[in-house]
């Protein structure tokens, strides 16, 4: 018997446009809707949860929705966008669940896993493990397993249970209570079936079949035997992408380092024109050696950006072919490229402006000698939280601004945490007379402050009353040093008190 997985996502598009807007997307409990120009009418493509409760559905016209709720947000809808993920989503289960996995636009998809459900302890493990892993995400998910997808699919759009594992003897009877629209018929093959009186999946199978069909056509019937398991409905899996990939097989065994780094030469040039052809670039290079033993040895080298730079990958990979072992001899080498982006190529300005130096092969090399996880450059980030207003991101990113408060000056290096020194200071607004870091005792000479950062009450209720008060201050040597006092210096409840060091000035 199939075991067939209808997962039913209620509210993508709006999921799927929140996780996109990151901090910037409204909170859950506020209502969202998306909306799309139908002639010259603007209707409500789809509404999260909140919007739901209040009445707000798809297909209302936005004015009516407006009516409702005057401040009501309304984004726009992106159909194409929502169809991509959904794909993409259909991709990261293929790898996890089920070898046969398809898309069920808008909302959905369609997992067959018959022979693959035993590697989670079964159905009820595979539906457990995808609603859970969907709702660490913000979607929601309700997913439902049966012997059959029509069957499934009607349960999960309409039945009362949000994840369940039908029993083969029992589905026909759990599917017939549900309303006839449950059977994907269109809406107004369905109104004009409630018109004569059928309400349930049930009363149409008691429907005499002829005239049926010579009423309906052949849809109804159709529906209703795919949904009881008389008649199939194949359907047509996401196929993953075939990485791109190219191979020398040779008649003896090769082990020597110089033909080694040949024959990686003419990897490279064969792979440059694959991936001409495909029209993309390589951001991962995997190269593999298959010895005479049965063994492989690999190396991989990333790039920082999408190339099809043949000098460049040559030298990356032969870099690192100090670290094969050819053992008795190579019988084999196969290079593939496991992540390859689109390459764009940028018009070059003739008009004297200084062109602006490409960094990539230089971020490649480092980061094939020391380590990709080691590069990075500093970007802003939404917090005044001092240490929490930069991040660490990859090299080769977009370059942002970050922007101090103007009047506050900051200081050159920026402790990732504050140290803990001992002062005496006046409270509750004085700067330190001294302090003593790392054990060495330094005189406060000239002092500015305070600058009073608050904590922030939206991350942590600890930081709701949290504040800190920072002075720049200068010793006797004339060294310039950032302090901060966690706390008003009279209120217990801003902060414990006690001075730290975040930073110090050239």
């Amino acid at each position: 018997m199939r075991q067939v997985i209808s997962l039913f996502l209620p509210t993508w598009p709006t999921d799927r446009l929140r996780r996109r807007l990151g901090s910037s997307a409204p909170p859950p409990d506020t209502p969202l809707v998306l909306a799309a120009m139908e002639g010259q009418r603007g209707l409500l493509t789809a509404a999260n949860a909140a919007a739901r409760a209040i009445g707000l559905v798809p297909g209302m016209t936005v004015a009516q929705a407006q009516a409702l709720v005057p401040d009501l947000q309304i984004l726009d809808a992106e159909p194409d966008a929502d169809r991509a993920a959904l794909e993409k989503l259909a991709r990261w289960s293929l790898r996890r669940y089920a070898p046969i996995i398809a898309p069920d636009p808008p909302d959905g998809l369609m997992l067959d896993i018959t022979g693959a459900a035993h590697a989670f302890g079964g159905p009820e493990g595979v539906l457990h493990d995808l609603i859970q892993r969907l709702a660490e995400v913000g979607t929601a998910a309700r997913a439902i397993c049966a012997p059959t997808y029509g069957a499934a699919h009607a349960l999960a759009r309409y039945g009362a249970d949000s994840l369940r594992v039908v029993d083969p003897l029992d589905f026909a009877a759990a599917i017939g209570a549900l309303p006839i629209a449950a059977l994907r018929l269109d809406d107004d093959m369905v109104l004009t079936l409630g018109r004569l009186g059928l309400e349930t999946i049930a009363d149409l199978e008691a429907m005499p079949r002829a005239s049926l069909a010579l009423r309906f056509g052949s849809a109804p019937g159709q529906r209703l035997d795919q949904a009881f398991g008389r008649l199939a409905e194949p359907f047509e899996p996401i196929q993953p992408p075939e990485p791109i990939t190219v191979e020398r097989r040779f008649a003896e065994p090769i082990g020597a380092p110089e033909t080694l780094a040949r024959y990686t030469g003419k990897l490279v040039d064969e792979l440059t024109r694959r991936l001409e052809e495909e029209g993309v670039g390589a951001r991962r290079l995997d190269l593999s050696f298959h010895r005479v033993d049965n063994r492989i040895e690999a190396i991989r080298a990333g790039l920082a950006k999408p190339s099809r730079d043949r000098t460049q990958m040559t030298r990356l990979l032969c870099d690192r072919l100090e670290t094969v072992h050819p053992g008795f001899g190579i019988e084999r080498m196969q290079l593939t490229v496991p992540l390859a982006e689109p390459l764009t190529f940028h018009m070059v300005s003739n008009l004297g402006e200084a062109p602006v130096p490409d960094v990539a092969a230089l971020v490649d090399l480092l980061g094939n000698r020391i380590g990709e996880g080691r590069l990075f450059r500093v970007a802003a980030r939404e917090s005044d939280i001092p240490e929490r207003s930069v991040a660490r991101i990859a090299p080769m990113s977009d370059p942002t601004e970050i922007r101090w408060p103007a009047a506050w000056p900051r200081p050159t290096r920026l402790f990732a945490r504050p140290e803990p020194v001992d002062t005496m200071a006046l409270l509750p607004d004085h700067p330190p007379v001294h302090f003593v870091w790392r054990g060495v005792r330094r005189r406060v000479t000239r002092a500015d402050g305070p600058e009073r950062i608050y904590g922030e009450w939206h991350l942590s209720d600890a930081e709701f009353l949290g504040v800190r008060d920072y002075f720049q201050v200068e010793d006797e040597t004339g060294a310039r040093y950032w302090l901060f006092r966690n706390g008003d210096g009279m209120d217990s409840a801003t902060g414990g008190q006690g001075w730290f060091l975040h930073g110090l000035f050239a």
